[in-house]
């Protein structure tokens, strides 16, 4: 067998095969092909086969995961020492939408500068679709869009023109039938020899996708892609990402707005102060770090809670015919049952109840807001 041959049959990261057996034929369980590289690491650990053989062919030297952007621990250290970024390690799945969620100056725009290209890492290495962004620059930018929150383009210039030339940028042949089904996709078809200028806020939006879009990229960054527009068309803009999504463009989006992230993301990530806090899916990070609330309408106000019930998770509210009891729904007992009956035992009693759970906004300020 050549090197060449031998190279080719090597792991590479983001490439694993399908499905991926562990000894003795168990599959590779979904949960553990999420998250970062070093969060799969820990979960794979250096696993061996049986009779004390080499390691699993997907573990082998390296990590393998399927993930389309694998960043290893990535640090930014600007020239005045402020650390931007702080052994970030992080990967993402393709085909998904991904929401990085962080304050200000959580190092958001850094990261995906840097995967960008656009932004030079003190440490780490990233691939992109199995390229390195320093060894191989040009491959990895190429399959790269980014619609920045900005709009920077010229706005006496067409639509056409516009994502034309966009697409020449990277060296891609002219092909008019691309560009129209971009702007097809887009709703721009219509507004394809309008000059930019005269278009609204929400197609000006448009039109910065579509030259993101217009060298035919399998990743997009989208850095606040709705800030400032209004509730119609921010929802007419999440329409546009889910039908990217369903064209198998991996989309990573960075928002202030959670109810952005709640609606669209398949997983999120927080970032704060440089450093990844958190990635999941974003169903089970609710379930696992939001609580649940019992919401009790009482039949006759209370002044207070009786001294006994002190101990108990309970808040009342201020005219005292609202009582709240905050519990974890991931708990093996929840504790309703037992309230219940010493409510009852104090003659207290309620119209009605009813259940809440945490949402995302609260998750994320949680997450965020005691760091130091």
């Amino acid at each position: 067998m050549t090197a060449g041959a031998a190279a080719s049959k090597r792991p590479v990261l983001g490439q694993v095969p399908s499905p991926c057996p562990l000894p003795g034929g168990e599959k590779v369980p979904r949960e553990r092909r999420r998250g970062s590289t070093r969060a799969a690491e820990a979960l794979y650990g250096r696993r061996r086969l049986a009779g004390g053989g080499a390691g699993h062919p997907c573990v082998r030297n390296s990590i393998s995961v399927p993930a389309i952007i694998a960043v290893e621990g990535l640090s930014k250290t600007y020239a005045g020492g402020f650390q931007a970024l702080k052994s970030v390690d992080l990967s993402i799945e393709r085909g998904e939408i991904f929401a990085l969620l962080g304050p200000n100056g959580a190092g958001k725009t850094t990261l995906i500068g840097i995967v960008c290209g656009l932004v030079t890492p003190t440490t780490g290495r990233i691939t992109v679709d199995g390229h390195d962004i320093q060894r191989d620059y040009r491959a990895a930018r190429a399959t790269i869009g980014l619609v920045p929150q900005e709009l920077h383009t010229d706005m006496f210039e067409t639509v056409w023109n516009t994502v034309t030339f966009s697409r020449g940028l990277f060296g891609k042949p002219k092909n008019p039938k691309a560009v129209e089904q971009v702007l097809r996709d887009l709703s721009l078809w219509e507004k394809r020899d309008s000059k930019i200028m005269t278009l609204s806020g929400g197609m000006k939006r448009r039109v910065m996708i579509a030259k993101a879009l217009s060298h035919e990229p399998r990743v997009l960054f989208l850095d606040e892609p709705t800030a400032g527009v209004d509730v119609e068309l921010r929802r007419s803009m999440w329409d546009v990402v889910r039908g990217l999504r369903e064209r198998g463009v991996t989309i990573i989006l960075t928002t202030h707005y959670i109810e952005e992230a709640e609606e669209m993301a398949d997983r999120i990530g927080v970032i704060s102060r440089g450093e990844i806090v958190v990635v999941e899916e974003k169903s089970t990070l609710i379930e696992k770090l939001g609580t649940k609330q019992l919401i009790l309408n009482l039949r006759e106000p209370l002044a207070a809670l009786p001294p006994e019930l002190a101990g108990e998770a309970l808040e009342i509210s201020e005219d005292g015919t609202v009582l709240t009891y905050t519990f974890d729904a991931q708990g093996e007992r929840t504790g309703i049952a037992g309230l219940l009956r010493r409510l009852g035992d104090h003659g207290i009693d309620f119209r009605d109840l009813q259940t809440r759970q945490s949402s995302l906004e609260e998750i994320f300020v949680s997450l965020v807001g005691g760091r130091p």
